[in-house]
């Protein structure tokens, strides 16, 4: 388990990375284990776009952050199976939550500047 986590987290590294060249936007299919969240952006130049869709079977919540110290706002929440498209400004960290007991599986597309970062972290309140 820990070496599939580990490759998961080098394999969204890359993706990161790789976006930088990519200016049509990245496409990523995140698994969210519980009590996780995943933060993307939170350093970018300028606005940009998710377009998500919940393919697991655990509900999620999106979630922004202006910057590094403030509180995040809600967004909205993806049942599975359902889609939003979102914009967020520039500098904003999108978190994406995972409300359920087991993994959650969300497809993404972002398009705008791409040199964000993409890492996970505890969900607040775990």
């Amino acid at each position: 388990m820990r070496t599939f986590f580990l490759a998961l987290l080098l394999a969204t590294a890359c993706c990161a990375t790789a976006a930088v060249f990519l200016p049509s936007g990245i496409h990523s299919h995140l698994l969210i284990d519980a009590g996780k969240q995943f933060v993307l952006g939170g350093d970018q130049v300028g606005p940009f776009r998710v377009s998500a869709r919940n393919s697991g079977r655990v509900a999620v919540l999106f979630l922004e952050r202006a910057d590094d110290r403030s509180a995040a706002v809600e967004r909205g929440r993806l049942e599975p199976g359902q889609s939003a498209q979102l914009r967020f400004g520039a500098g904003a960290a999108v978190l994406v939550r995972n409300l359920g007991r087991e993994r959650a599986e969300v497809d993404v597309d972002i398009k705008g500047p791409s040199n964000s970062r993409m890492t996970y972290e505890p969900a607040a309140g775990n």
